[in-house]
């Protein structure tokens, strides 16, 4: 038990104390802190160029005012000077484009002729606004020649707003998914981020001592299984004192960041909102931002907080044992490459099945089974705890995860004790079989 102690403590402090251990520390959220910071503000930089359109209406249908000017689109009506004039005026100004509406008077043939010029590729937005714009007055003109009243089918136009209660009539947000949404996914990749950082560390610190023949000198005194062992925990402590580290640093950077730059940083958040996100947003009053606030509060921070940490140390030592193997079993790291495979899929397939199934119905089939299966676990049951998942099926998961990884441990240091002295071979997947067999 000593010598395990003296292995973790050693592997913490040649963590902690490497250079790039240090400077990632400090560096990475203020890296991560400035990108966001550098997005939003050439977001806003962005949306203050204005875009000038020329149009060009032949078929004398559309008029200034079916072309309302925006915040960054200003709308130009060159139709006097007709398409080919106003082409090479806006190919030698500075216009964004031009708009042509061909003199046809079947609408239906008219919608499939409307061209749009310009000197690079549109953006989609912008195509995207104008096909809206002539959508709109094409369809009020095919109302008007079916002799459909539009203002009645206005008026018969009624939104619905389905108020949102649980069974103890408590009443919710309609943000309040997003909102959980948003907590998963983030827990769910800071994991996956960590698992594959920290693990990949343990195997190039194995590859490393191999390399060297150093490890030759510590089998000696210490059993494989606990090196091993103790790389692994040495490792994962290292991981966890960087993730409080950078938990503080981001709250603090972020403060300064908006504070002196005067950043919105909710801005980006609604830019990327859908139509029925804003119209959400924009109702919030007479009570709907508290009952917002009222669902960031119920979620359960300090139990997702604690399941982050377990499901860390869990999904962390399962893949690291992995990790561990792959790095006993070869030469350099070039040769790793067979193995990884294997080993990134079940962490890859816990994205998609977490980014794809959970965030549509975290109580499915393919969602409990998923949060149960140990490899894929760690990242969708933390994406389905905001959600609300029952203790025990957190204690199952939690119990399935802990049996597999000592299962996992076991199998690894069959590898790792025979792999550890095998010098000048190409290891195959024959060879790992043969290993995990050998029993003396």
């Amino acid at each position: 038990m000593n010598k395990l102690k003296l292995i973790i403590t050693r592997e913490f402090i040649a963590k902690v104390k490497n250079r790039s251990f240090i400077i990632m520390t400090f560096l990475s959220p203020l890296i991560t802190i400035g990108m966001i910071a550098l997005v939003v503000f050439l977001t806003k930089k962005n949306d203050e160029k204005i875009k000038e359109i020329a149009y060009v209406d032949a078929s004398g249908l559309f008029s200034q005012a079916d072309f309302k000017d925006s915040k960054t689109v200003k709308y130009v009506d060159y139709t006097k000077l007709g398409l080919s004039e106003t082409k090479k005026k806006v190919e030698e100004g500075n216009h964004y484009g031009v708009l042509y509406i061909p003199e046809i008077t079947n609408l239906d043939k008219l919608a499939d002729e409307i061209e749009f010029y310009s000197k690079d590729t549109p953006g989609l937005s912008v195509i995207s606004s104008l096909e809206s714009k002539v959508n709109g007055k094409l369809r009020s003109l095919k109302m008007t020649e079916l002799g459909i009243n539009e203002q009645k089918i206005k008026e018969s136009r009624i939104k619905s707003d389905i108020k949102l209660f649980n069974f103890s009539g408590e009443k919710s947000s309609k943000l309040a998914n997003g909102i959980k949404i948003g907590a998963g996914t983030i827990a769910g990749y800071l994991l996956m981020m960590f698992v594959i950082i920290y693990g990949a560390a343990v195997m190039r610190s194995v590859i490393e001592e191999k390399t060297s023949r150093i490890i030759e000198v510590i089998v000696s005194s210490v059993k494989p299984f606990q090196l091993m062992l103790g790389k692994i925990i040495g490792n994962a402590s290292a991981g966890i004192l960087q993730f409080f580290i950078w938990g503080i640093l981001l709250m603090i950077f972020s403060f300064v960041a908006s504070s002196i730059f005067g950043l919105d940083m909710g801005g980006m958040q609604q830019a990327n909102l859908n139509s029925e996100q804003l119209e959400a947003m924009k109702s919030v009053g007479g009570g709907q931002l508290e009952l917002i606030v009222g669902e960031i509060y119920k979620l359960p921070i300090i139990k997702l907080f604690f399941l982050f940490i377990f499901y860390f140390l869990g999904g962390y030592m399962l893949y690291s044992s992995l990790f561990a193997a792959v790095g006993a079993a070869v030469d350099s790291e070039t040769d790793t490459q067979q193995f990884m495979m294997p080993i990134m899929l079940p962490l890859m397939l816990a994205v998609y099945v977490g980014a794809f199934t959970v965030i549509d119905d975290p109580h499915g089939p393919v969602s409990i089974v998923f949060s149960y299966i140990p490899l894929t676990s760690p990242i969708v049951m933390l994406m389905r705890v905001p959600f609300g998942v029952a203790w025990w099926e957190i204690l199952i998961s939690m119990a399935l995860l802990i049996i597999t990884f000592l299962g996992v441990v076991m199998v690894a240091a069959k590898i790792y004790r025979v792999g550890i002295l095998m010098y000048g071979k190409k290891t195959t997947y024959k060879d790992l079989w043969k290993w995990i067999r050998y029993s003396s």
